[in-house]
């Protein structure tokens, strides 16, 4: 009898022979600067910890406190059982920090796209997307049976040029962008675009995940980075990243956050937020809101490691965020070179086709705050060393 599974050992082989496959290193420590991986400590160039906030003491006790007083599980999704009275403390304080009139929070950023994105438009309507827009958002555009039509990148005239073709063939339109783009570290023209979007009636939607903590004052995101307040209909965002947590959430016009409460399939279908993650989210903002200390910083380490690695002779790309990719091409070369790392005690992962288009592999470098000089310096060492040894820069 034939394996009718047979074709995944096929497929995977290719992985393996394309230099795609994913091994996933297992890490024995908290998130910070240094981690255990694989039981070898190392400098830590991969996280998402913006501001080093994920294993903050202040975050931990607030999570240890609503524990003892709440419990762990919700029990049950927002709309029965799960609705707890932190829960919408956590809906207004992020509010608050955004400048917006009401939030909603999903499980995580990936459902707060899949999950607004179908309850925004539907097959009668039209979503004019990015190209190189994040798989949460290309999932939530799929589920939703809306007719897609992707606009080239940060294109903001090709943009135009779709709307003006397409627009008046459908219902609604709704344009969506990341805000900061999670592999190449750039920034959408938000402006631009809300400026398009407002002139074709269209719903304007930013994934603000990589930009929350890390654009704008204090970290309040790219709507506040472009002064957009109350321009922009929906600005998603997740709490996993600068926040140092889990979590995700909707915030921007009052109209679209009810409507979520009623047609957000996330929020009514699966249970909501643990109270650990609601409460240690709640001392992030107040943490951030208090001072600019850790924001100010990381752009600081920022600036440092963009400059020594364009002086040592690195493709950085055009990214301007602490997204810091160190262009190398084919993945089997991005491959070695994030082995040769990590034996020089850096963890620096490959990224290669789907994550990021062939031809375009890289070790994609995550600036955070829990960074200190010292770490950079070792973490410049290592990657002039490897990038000789491999010939990605002169000697």
């Amino acid at each position: 009898m034939t394996d009718k599974l047979t074709w995944i050992d096929e497929e995977l082989q290719n992985l393996h022979d394309g230099g795609l496959y994913n091994n996933i290193r297992t890490l024995g420590s908290p998130q910070g600067a240094w981690l255990v991986v694989d039981g070898v400590k190392t400098l830590n160039f991969c996280s998402n910890n913006y501001l080093g906030l994920a294993n903050h003491p202040r975050v931990v006790a607030a999570a240890q406190k609503a524990m003892q007083q709440y419990g762990v599980g919700p029990g049950a999704v927002r709309t029965i059982a799960g609705t707890m009275d932190m829960h919408v403390k956590l809906d207004q304080r992020l509010a608050e920090f955004k400048g917006v009139e009401s939030a909603i929070t999903f499980q995580s950023g990936f459902t707060a796209n899949t999950g607004t994105i179908p309850a925004l438009v539907g097959k009668e309507d039209a979503i004019f997307s990015d190209r190189l827009n994040h798989a949460s958002i290309i999932d939530g555009c799929r589920l939703s049976s809306a007719k897609i039509i992707a606009y080239e990148h940060c294109d903001v005239e090709h943009l135009e040029a779709q709307l003006k073709e397409h627009r008046a063939n459908f219902r609604r339109a709704l344009v969506v962008t990341d805000g900061v783009f999670s592999m190449d570290g750039d920034v959408a023209p938000l402006d631009k675009i809300y400026a398009v979007s407002k002139n074709y009636d269209a719903i304007l939607m930013v994934d603000d995940a990589h930009g929350e903590g890390v654009l704008g004052r204090g970290g309040r995101g790219i709507v506040d980075h472009f002064d957009l307040h109350g321009k922009v209909d929906v600005e998603v965002g997740t709490m996993s990243k600068a926040f140092g947590v889990m979590g995700g959430v909707v915030a921007g016009n009052p109209k679209v956050v009810e409507w979520l409460h009623q047609r957000g399939r996330p929020f009514l279908f699966s249970s909501a937020m643990t109270i650990p993650d609601v409460a240690a989210c709640i001392e992030a903002i107040d943490m951030l809101e208090e001072s600019t200390e850790l924001v100010d910083k990381l752009w600081a380490n920022t600036d440092y490691f963009k400059s020594e690695m364009s002086n040592l002779g690195f493709d950085t790309g055009a990214g301007v965020t602490p997204i810091t990719p160190v262009m190398l091409g084919e993945a089997p070369l991005a491959q070695q070179f994030s082995q040769k790392l990590f034996e020089a005690g850096v963890f620096g992962m490959a990224l290669g086709f789907p994550t990021v288009p062939r031809g375009k592999a890289r070790i994609r470098v995550m600036i955070s705050a829990a960074h200190e000089k010292d770490d950079l310096d070792q973490g410049l060492e290592a990657f002039a060393k490897v990038g000789r040894k491999l010939s990605v820069i002169s000697s």
